[in-house]
């Protein structure tokens, strides 16, 4: 794992690059090799989770394709609060997968 500080070329670097990941913490570019989770063997409830979620974005991508929703809904939330994940974070509590 490579760390690059200030580094102008890296600065505006984020995400997968071939089998390179570049992230960015602070003014910190962190690069290191692509994860291999081919021999990851995943639980139900990991399983279970992973579909919830997918089921949690496509109802926050629902509300921001309908521009009436997208503005109702950004009444809810707090201001500063992005409508995306709002609406990710209302779909899991509702379904009882954030505590």
């Amino acid at each position: 794992m490579a760390i690059s500080k200030n580094n102008i070329v890296t600065e505006t670097l984020s995400g997968k690059v071939g089998n390179v990941i570049f992230k960015n913490y602070g003014d910190k570019t962190v690069i290191s090799r692509y994860p291999d989770m081919s021999k990851v063997v995943k639980t139900e409830k990991q399983i279970d989770n992973q579909y919830q979620f997918k089921a949690a974005q496509a109802y926050a991508k629902s509300i921001l394709s309908d521009p009436e929703r997208k503005k109702a809904f950004s009444k809810t939330i707090p201001k500063g609060k992005i409508v995306y994940h709002a609406a990710i974070s209302k779909y899991l509590k509702e379904h009882k997968l954030v505590q």
